[in-house]
């Protein structure tokens, strides 16, 4: 098996490489316009960002240092010197003004933190001067969030273009260059070092610190088959596996040259999403009738298996987090009702509209979900049409508003690291605004008031009660389905040493043995 896999992985250059299977190949280069995870590890790559969050939660100077007015209202941000795109250009304060703008047209955080800002402008090359008509004490953590949606600095000429239309341009100022002629979709992705990349002087701390590279190449590949990739590793082919299969991970605990480790203890959050645009999930009856008959045990059952490596767990913003409440999500964590699902499901005078329900075959932490998903829909009267793809072609195809009939879906399932979404203010699937929101677009004004009220709390007690407001209004009107939380082992060589735990796999820090 192991030598099967030889054929799909590049020739190697000269230097230290180091050679990854990631959980999913790479089709979509342009990190604002999608949430998929392998686009955002992309976007670390060769991107930077003005702030970041360290590993206890705090943002920390990045690309640029800051000052707030005494008032609250004017965050005056001065880049660091050495900043330098990779075709040689100096990073402006017009750069990140541009790529701030085109986020916040996107990103669910990035929306509000847009609707109080008065005006954002480049001063001058190296000074940014963001003014606010409220204060809004949240503005450095969803700028410094490290993931769903990061706002990466790309050169102003990318920017400012539409935030609805893909980027072509791929230079950035991040540590590693992205090689556009070794590229192949979804098949394997070359970055090479930045040589003129200045890291800043504090210790790597997840997104925040030093980022020093110390390879001079990194190659992404895909290995659809686990067990392939599992031989792989051992055999010395590649150096690393971002998520091991959990059945499998007995093959590689007697294996001395390989260690296995999770890198978040918080873990994932696995969901459902439907599509409010068109029948059947624009009735909310119809979305309650399929919550309903879901069982969280059930999907974790066969996406893990191993209760050592999942929770049970209703809460939207993540248990084991200050925000956690696991009010109306008692059907869900008790084994679904499919009785009381048809019941409501006639209610609702659902009339057999098919259910397009996408289907990824290629990503071993999505695969179970639409399958045990598909069964318990149909046990309760739902006209499934389940349709496999791999997940690069779901990530495109989900942000299609295209009726169902024509290339468009009605559900797909994907997971978020519990930091995405642990708070109002940064869940994607919490912003109510229609075609502006994340992919299911649906309009919901009472969510937009909860989460500015949310916003308005100025105690954590306050914003715990308005948090668990919003635990009960995305269960009742089934924003989404959260089907509980998981553990996500990778594995690597030990001649790889020095990966920074953090949620986002990132290969600045690494050091590779001979």
């Amino acid at each position: 098996m192991a030598g099967s896999s030889m054929a799909t992985i590049p020739a190697v250059a000269e230097g230290k490489t180091v050679t990854a299977v990631m959980h999913s190949g790479l089709r979509v280069l342009d990190p604002i316009i999608t949430t998929a995870h392998i686009t955002r590890n992309h976007g670390y790559m060769i991107y930077d960002v003005l702030v970041a969050v360290d590993e206890n939660f705090e943002p920390q100077p990045q690309m640029a240092d800051w000052a707030i007015s005494d008032d609250n209202l004017v965050y005056t941000f001065t880049l660091r010197d050495g900043l330098t795109f990779h075709d040689g250009n100096p990073v402006t304060a017009a750069d990140a003004v541009a790529s701030l703008r085109r986020w916040g047209k996107r990103d669910s955080g990035g929306q509000l933190l847009f609707d109080v800002t008065e005006s954002l402008e480049a001063k001058d090359d190296k000074t940014l001067v963001w003014t606010l008509k409220s204060p809004f004490p949240a503005l450095l953590e969803i700028v410094g969030k490290q993931s769903a949606v990061p706002p990466f600095i790309m050169p102003e000429r990318v920017a400012s273009g539409s935030a609805d239309e893909a980027i072509t341009d791929y230079t950035g100022s991040g540590p590693f260059v992205f090689v556009e002629e070794e590229y192949q979709p979804g098949v394997s992705v070359t970055y090479r070092k930045f040589d003129d990349y200045v890291p800043r002087e504090e210790p790597a701390s997840w997104m925040a610190g030093g980022k020093n590279v110390k390879v001079d190449e990194v190659k992404w590949v895909t290995m659809p088959d686990a067990q392939t990739a599992i031989n792989a590793l051992m055999s010395g082919e590649i150096d690393y596996l971002e998520q091991v299969q959990i059945d499998l991970l007995p093959i590689l605990e007697t294996s001395e040259n390989v260690t296995v480790e999770t890198r978040d203890e918080l873990g994932y959050q696995t969901i459902g999403r439907m599509n409010f645009k068109y029948p059947p999930f624009d009735n909310v009856k119809v979305r309650q009738a399929a919550m309903m008959a879901l069982s969280q045990e059930d999907v974790l059952g066969t996406l893990i298996g191993n209760p050592d490596y999942y929770t049970i767990c209703g809460a939207i913003f993540g248990c084991g987090t200050p925000l956690a409440d696991e009010s109306g999500s008692e059907t869900l964590t008790s084994g679904g009702d499919i009785e009381g699902a048809k019941k409501l499901l006639e209610e609702a005078g659902y009339d057999g509209t098919p259910v397009v329900l996408m289907q990824p075959t290629d990503v071993v932490s999505l695969t179970a979900q639409p399958v045990v998903a598909a069964q318990a829909l149909r046990q309760a009267g739902f006209n499934v049409d389940m349709q496999p793809m791999d997940w690069q072609t779901l990530v495109t195809r989900r942000a299609s508003q295209a009726e169902p009939s024509e290339g468009g879906w009605n559900m797909f399932f994907t997971n978020w690291m519990v930091p995405e979404i642990n708070s109002p203010l940064i869940s994607p699937m919490l912003n109510g605004r229609g075609d502006d929101a994340w992919f299911g677009w649906p309009k919901d004004d009472e969510i937009e008031a909860l989460r500015a009220e949310f916003i308005a709390a100025d105690t954590s007690e306050k914003q715990k009660e308005v948090a668990s407001k919003i635990q009960k209004h995305t269960l009742e009107n089934v924003l989404y389905i959260p089907l509980g939380q998981y553990a996500s082992p990778q594995a690597r060589s030990n001649k790889l040493t020095g990966m920074i735990p953090s949620p986002v796999p990132v290969f600045w820090n690494i050091e590779k043995a001979d």
